[in-house]
């Protein structure tokens, strides 16, 4: 017995610090956040019990439903986009032989990059004198208002989070491809296998895991997206960029009204974890 229970105790005890920084800094403070959802919480500390009346303010507040169909539309621009940039780079980068890490770490440079920084830099790329209109002009075309336009605001932020987040699932994808046996490739190239032929029978089949874990993290990373908004746009143009985070920190941190901005964010985490659960249904349990 006490044999049996050595291995576990042991392994215990190794993740016990990183287990108890979790629930110091991310339960304890989300069930002290469904908490304050329930009352009337105050920047003075003062609060009382209202029950679920912020949730039903909530129901009722056109901002929230302009937040939400902003966060989904930018979600549905993002997410498939990263996915298809990151697995591109990392296909190309698994046949690259020489440099290889030249390549991976000039590739992976702008996650590092601070998101304040990447926003400041894309605003002026997107400005009426900047790059991107610059060689429009050049080429005898008007300007593009990127940034001013509702239209084109959310499509212009994807790009710059594409941009700077795409290398942290690039590396995750390229590990997941390097975890394939070459054996597989190699057997499907001799049995005449082209090269779209093996990455849609072998690559991607194999790859799924992999792909779903990505498609989470980048899924969470769309619904909780603020450091461009609030660098970039500011939540406009007629809060055509007002995302949920955005409104969480607009409520919480302009207005004070902490218990509601703590509902906003109970919702967005429902939301969250109510989209997983369909990724991981559709993606396949038995592959995760």
């Amino acid at each position: 017995m006490r044999h049996r229970l050595r291995d576990p105790v042991a392994g215990l005890l190794f993740v016990l610090p990183v287990l108890v920084l979790f629930l110091i800094f991310r339960i304890f403070p989300s069930l002290g956040a469904a908490g304050m959802s329930l009352t009337d919480w105050n920047i003075g500390g003062e609060w009382s019990f209202i029950g679920a009346d912020n949730y039903v303010r909530l129901l009722d507040d056109v901002n929230f439903w302009l937040s939400l169909r902003v966060t989904l539309v930018y979600a549905a621009i993002y997410v498939p986009l990263t996915v298809v940039v990151s697995l591109g780079t990392a296909l190309l980068l698994n046949q690259v032989v020489f440099m290889r890490g030249l390549f991976r770490g000039m590739l992976f440079l702008p996650y590092v990059t601070s998101f304040v920084l990447a926003g400041v830099i894309w605003r002026w790329i997107y400005e009426f004198d900047g790059l991107i209109n610059g060689l429009l002009a050049h080429a005898g075309l008007g300007p593009v208002a990127f940034l001013q336009e509702t239209s084109l605001v959310l499509p212009a932020l994807a790009v710059v989070s594409v941009w700077k987040g795409f290398g942290y699932s690039m590396l995750i994808l390229l590990a997941g491809i390097k975890s394939i046996p070459a054996s597989y490739l190699e057997a499907a190239t001799v049995d005449g296998a082209g090269a779209w032929q093996r990455f849609r029978r072998i690559t991607l089949p194999l790859l799924k895991p992999t792909l779903f874990f990505v498609l989470v993290i980048e899924t969470i990373s769309a619904f909780q997206v603020f450091d461009t908004i609030y660098v970039m746009t500011g939540g406009g143009p007629a809060r055509a960029s007002y995302s949920l985070i955005y409104g969480i920190y607009d409520h919480g941190f302009r207005s004070f009204d902490f218990g509601y901005a703590a509902t906003w964010g109970m919702v967005l985490f429902a939301i969250v974890l109510i989209v997983s659960l369909i990724q991981r249904r559709f993606m396949g349990r038995g592959e995760v």
